[in-house]
């Protein structure tokens, strides 16, 4: 259910009876690419990898770096989760068994009626209750200027030296900072910084956009770093509120951000000064 929204996925692991195994699922759901990040995943892998080979096997290419990035995360879950239950989640592995209850005719108005007011409108009121607050942060930080410098400039100078370190810069870097309530619009946000507009664009195609980013110093790893880090950073906003409902505990709700956003800082700086290390850029 993760691949579809996160926080979906951290509301189905109520399914799972032993609390230690929930929380590990809870904290390793975000490993997966939820619908917000697969457009910046698949816009990265188009522009700098999948467009360098062009004709017959530009769609070859993109599938099989999509795929490699899913297995990735997946192959994360696993990870982390093996290494969870060997230190702070310690505990006996529980049994499954899945017990099918007798069949009964669907209740089809009683089903959409629970599936709106029980699942779609709680995640809808999360989104909504981080988004706007999230709106205003944004246009203020990029429309407030001291010294003839916006306070987003300054704040991504201010991260550019971390930034550069895991292969990326102080405007990706802020883009994911500000990206917290939707992941949906990192992007946005990177082409608005880059560009100094003030608010929230969109270019008319991907060639612009690579464009754009190639003018800002865009590199085949700064591709690799930013999908790392998209892939591998810290839950949404509405994600962490759902994390904080399904536990009740405010300690498993930073610990569940805490541990994707460690991982995605270690693998881009691994990345980043191996690369450089090996002098492949």
């Amino acid at each position: 259910m993760g691949f579809g929204c996160n926080a979906a996925g951290v509301i189905g692991c109520r399914i799972i009876d032993s609390p230690r195994e929930r929380l590990i699922a809870i904290i390793t759901n975000n490993f997966v690419p939820c619908n917000g990040r697969f457009p910046t995943l698949i816009a990265i892998i188009t522009m700098f990898f999948a467009g360098a080979v062009g004709g017959a096997f530009q769609s070859v290419v993109s599938t099989l770096a999509l795929t490699g990035v899913i297995v990735l995360g997946v192959a994360m879950t696993v990870f982390v989760s093996k290494l969870l239950s060997k230190t702070i989640l310690k505990g006996l592995p529980s049994s499954f068994n899945l017990e099918l209850p007798p069949y009964r005719r669907p209740q089809i108005g009683k089903v959409i009626v629970r599936s709106i007011f029980d699942r779609t409108l709680f995640v809808l009121r999360r989104a909504v209750v981080v988004a706007a607050p999230a709106g205003l942060v944004i246009w203020a930080l990029a429309n407030i200027q001291t010294g003839g410098v916006s306070l987003l400039a300054q704040c991504a100078a201010f991260l550019d030296p971390f930034a550069r370190f895991i292969g990326l810069d102080g405007y990706i870097l802020m883009a994911f900072v500000l990206g917290f309530p939707a992941n949906e619009i990192v992007v946005p946000i990177m082409i608005m910084s880059y560009m100094a507009t003030g608010s929230l664009v969109e270019l008319d195609s991907l060639s612009d956009l690579h464009a754009l980013f190639l003018a800002n110093g865009w590199t085949w790893l700064t591709a690799v770093c930013a999908m790392l880090f998209s892939l591998m950073h810290w839950p949404c906003g509405t994600t962490c509120f759902t994390i904080k409902k399904e536990t009740q505990s405010l300690k498993w709700t930073l610990v569940s951000f805490a541990v994707p956003t460690a991982a995605g800082i270690a693998a881009c700086a691994v990345v980043a000064n191996g690369v450089r290390l090996l002098g492949l850029a």
